[in-house]
């Protein structure tokens, strides 16, 4: 089943993974529902794990450590997924070095993971104010513009990064402006609003028991030039109703899962 393609985004993070049909699938912090990889979260054995199922979009989250390295790590402290205790940004890279994810596996450097899988694409959500400088950095001296997209819950830290990268990096939208979508009746009025910042909308399917991609939503996005990312999805009968509505990616805990579904549609597409 071929699926419906949304206008160009100029940013080929975006626009290559959309080609030829296909839709995006980004593993959620390294896929981290699939049942051979338990208490990998956001580690590089779990990333790894994904790009040998196929998978050329990763998930993660990014803090800074009190030294300024930028940690691929989706908590504020290191207690609940490691054996190590702490707020990272109270801690020095070597201290967080230490930390085992799962009793196991190191917390990964974003630089490493950039380096270690340089065919993947990563979206990134900045967690903290100062990881942004970081971030930008390492952008900057990887050359990694058209490999990254990022978003943030925070709207002062996606516009301090908008405004460091100067549109050269796609962004997700925050909560405001996922509100403007939703709010209002056209796309190119929510673009207007947005002042054109905003790539892609990554949203939850619902808030509660009201859906936020709807048909309509997804119109409007599309209208706007923006692609509908939804969050997280595990189960194959809502893969499939949401695919159904046109949305353009699927961000998951069950890679195997998302991987059947989208080949099931003819939506998947393996790497060269």
């Amino acid at each position: 089943m071929s699926h419906p393609l949304p206008p160009p985004t100029g940013y080929p993070y975006l626009d290559e993974g959309r080609a030829g049909g296909a839709v995006i699938a980004m593993a959620h912090r390294g896929g981290v529902g699939h049942p051979e990889i338990p208490g990998a979260e956001n580690s590089l054995h779990a990333f790894r794990h994904a790009t040998a199922l196929g998978y050329t979009y990763l998930e993660t989250d990014v803090h800074a450590t009190s030294d300024g390295t930028l940690l691929a790590f989706h908590d504020a402290v290191l207690d609940r997924v490691t054996d190590g205790t702490g707020r990272l940004d109270r801690l020095r890279a070597d201290q967080v070095a230490r930390a085992r994810i799962g009793g196991e596996h190191a917390v990964p450097r974003m630089a490493e993971l950039l380096e270690e899988l340089p065919g993947a694409r990563f979206n990134i959500d900045l967690k903290s104010a100062g990881a942004v400088g970081p971030l930008v950095e390492l952008i900057e001296h990887t050359g990694a513009h058209d490999r990254v997209c990022i978003g943030s819950f925070g709207q002062r830290r996606l516009d301090r990064f908008r405004a460091l990268t100067h549109g050269r990096v796609a962004t997700s939208a925050s909560p405001a402006e996922v509100a403007v979508f939703a709010g209002t009746v056209s796309g190119r009025l929510a673009r207007l609003l947005t002042r054109g910042r905003v790539a892609a909308l990554q949203v939850p399917h619902r808030r509660g028991p009201v859906p936020v991609v709807t048909r309509g939503f997804v119109r409007r996005a599309h209208a706007a030039g923006a692609q509908v990312h939804v969050w997280t999805v595990d189960e194959a009968p809502e893969m499939e109703e949401l695919l159904d509505l046109g949305v353009d990616g699927l961000i998951t805990d069950r890679t195997d899962v998302c991987r059947d579904v989208l080949r099931r549609r003819g939506a998947w597409r393996d790497p060269a």
